[in-house]
C-alpha cells in the first residue's frame, strides 16, 4: 500500500531567507511558497503609469507610492505578498522582525491578468480587508481603460465604484488625491478580450 508522503511546511524565516536572495518573488501563505508570475510589458506600463500618477499628486502630502519591490504582509492570516502598487500615509509599519515588510497600506492596487483575475478578485481581496490600515482597494483592466475601487465604509463594509474611459477620473478619498485615467493608461495597446477560448480546427 502507497504511504502518502508528507510535505515539510516552511517557517516564515525560512520563506524571508529564500525570498531575499532570490532573483523573483513568492508569496507565502500557510507554510508554502508561490512564485509569482511574471506580467506582461502593459501589465509593467500600467503599474508604472499608476506610480507617476500618483507619486505626483502625492509629492506635498504625508503618503509614499511604492513599486511591486515592497513585500506586504498581512498579519491576521499571514500571508506574505507583493502588491502591484502599495500607498501607505503615514509612518511605515513593520512585521515583527523585519525591516523590508510592511504592515499598514492606506490603498493597494492589482493589475489584472488572465492567470490572476480570479486570486486577485477573490482569496487574495479576502486576505487585504483583514489589514485593519487598508481603505481601498483598486483593480486595473489590462483590456480597456477601467478601474475598479473598493472602498472601506465607516461600519466596516466595501463599496464598489467603477470609473471607464480615457476622459474619465477616479477619487480616492483616502488620499485626497483624484486620478485620471488617461494618465494610468497612457500609451497603453489594449487587447480586448476573446469571445470564447480558442481551439485549434481539426
Amino acid at each position: 500500500m502507497a504511504v502518502a508522503k508528507t510535505v515539510r511546511r516552511l517557517t516564515e524565516e525560512e520563506y524571508l531567507c529564500h525570498d531575499r536572495a532570490a532573483n523573483y518573488k513568492s508569496e507565502f501563505f500557510d507554510g508554502e511558497m508561490f512564485a509569482m508570475p511574471g506580467g506582461s510589458p502593459w501589465h509593467r506600463l500600467i503599474a508604472a503609469n499608476l506610480i507617476r500618477e500618483l507619486g505626483t499628486k502625492l509629492k506635498d502630502r504625508p503618503c509614499k507610492a511604492f513599486t511591486s519591490d515592497l513585500r506586504l504582509k498581512v498579519e491576521a492570516t499571514g500571508l506574505d505578498t507583493y502588491p502591484d502598487v502599495s500607498v501607505v500615509c503615514g509612518p511605515l509599519q513593520f512585521a515583527a522582525g523585519a525591516d523590508d515588510t510592511v504592515v499598514n497600506p492606506t490603498l493597494l492596487v492589482e493589475v489584472l491578468s488572465d492567470s490572476t483575475e480570479a486570486y486577485d478578485r477573490g482569496e487574495k481581496f479576502l486576505h487585504y480587508r483583514q489589514m485593519p490600515a487598508l481603505q481601498e482597494y483598486l483593480l486595473a483592466s489590462q483590456r480597456l481603460p477601467r478601474l475598479e475601487q473598493f472602498a472601506r465604509r465607516t461600519d466596516g463594509e466595501w463599496t464598489l465604484r467603477v470609473a471607464e474611459g480615457m476622459d474619465a477620473t477616479l477619487a480616492l478619498p483616502s488620499l485626497q488625491i483624484t486620478v485620471s485615467l488617461a494618465e494610468v493608461f497612457a500609451n497603453v495597446d489594449f487587447v480586448p478580450a476573446p469571445i470564447r477560448p480558442h481551439t485549434p480546427r481539426d
